[in-house]
């Protein structure tokens, strides 16, 4: 991939001539394209053969013309192959939780390169398609959010079972991260080798831990699997609701840090420093509202910046399926009408 990407420029912190644009989650419901593509083939199947999942990757990007493609997969993927079975139905449920050392035990961490060949091979149709016109971002769940889905068996409330084994066996809950943070960073590195440009890290649930449980359960395995990856491959690291440990994550062995819509974009910059890129912030809810909102609190992210280099404009979660394509346009017309100006 050219140097030349804003993109992976701005990943850098170097100077941009315009602030790049992609969205968490661009691929999916929203698009009329994704829906036919899901008429056909079921989710599953969609992420486990290349050729689908690389024709998903790219459905954006011919629309939009954004400045990064992710790869469509999902993060449950590497706990599939390390022996949860999950379904989908549409949310994630699996078979059976684990929430015991037995169940841990049970759980390989190796061999997850061989289970998910068809990750790296997605990478590599991918990046066929783009031609090196549009880096490519490899991704993989955080250790904690991924042992979080394990524990609770899929989606919860109040996540009382993952909450539970930490405070009850701290023990068995840091060798339940330390096996997922291993087939992480295998799953990571794969990734990579196949050509992915930039690496992301999702850890949606670490917001339900506070700073010291933040550290010894979310951050550490993050560092874990970060120790496995080619330090020149740009890493970004979005964490949800996590703006008090927001220090601890300026720590972490990251080019990028994802930003939630619940932080001020340059409050955040202001605590993590010139040396640290951010990715975000505007919340998925407002490209629900009318166009003039959506350039409104667009250019107030862009003004936040302060023209500083290292901005990426994102979404602060993930696009939602009720999304007009059309706000999709206004917020790219909006980033790429902003000159950065410090």
């Amino acid at each position: 991939m050219s140097q030349a990407s804003v993109f992976l420029s701005a990943c850098r912190c170097q100077p941009t001539e315009r602030t790049p644009l992609w969205i968490m989650r661009q691929a999916g419901r929203y698009l009329p394209e994704y829906r036919a593509l899901r008429e056909k083939h079921g989710f599953m199947d969609i992420c486990r053969t290349p050729e689908l999942a690389a024709e998903a990757t790219l459905q954006p990007i011919r629309r939009f013309g954004l400045d990064a493609a992710i790869l469509f997969s999902d993060i449950l993927v590497l706990a599939q192959a390390m022996g949860a079975e999950v379904e989908f139905r549409p949310g994630p449920v699996f078979r059976t939780r684990v929430d015991s050392p037995a169940a841990v035990e049970r759980l390989a961490a190796a061999g997850v390169r061989e289970a998910t060949a068809f990750v790296p091979a997605a990478v590599r149709e991918a990046r066929g398609l783009l031609a090196g016109r549009t880096p490519l971002i490899g991704f993989a769940g955080a250790p904690f959010t991924v042992a979080t889905y394990m524990v609770e068996g899929g989606g919860s409330r109040n996540f009382e079972r993952i909450k539970s084994l930490l405070f009850r066996d701290p023990g068995c809950a840091e060798t339940l991260l330390s096996k997922v943070a291993e087939a992480t960073g295998e799953y990571l590195a794969a990734q990579a080798e196949a050509g992915a440009d930039a690496l992301m890290l999702f850890d949606t649930h670490a917001g339900l831990l506070g700073p010291e449980e933040f550290d010894r359960f979310a951050a550490g395995p993050v560092e874990r699997v970060l120790a496995r990856i080619r330090p020149e491959v740009p890493r970004i690291y979005y964490s949800q609701g996590t703006g008090g440990c927001l220090k601890r994550i300026g720590r972490l062995p990251v080019q990028v840090v994802g930003l939630d819509y619940r932080m001020h974009l340059g409050a955040a910059r202001d605590v993590l420093g010139p040396d640290r890129a951010v990715q975000g912030n505007l919340d998925p809810a407002a490209l629900l509202g009318p166009p003039e909102d959506v350039v409104r609190r667009t250019r107030a992210i862009l003004a936040a910046n302060g023209g500083r280099p290292g901005h990426i404009m994102n979404l602060g979660h993930g696009i939602l399926p009720s999304t007009p394509p059309e706000a999709v346009h206004t917020l790219l017309e909006t980033v790429r009408e902003w000159r950065n100006r410090p």
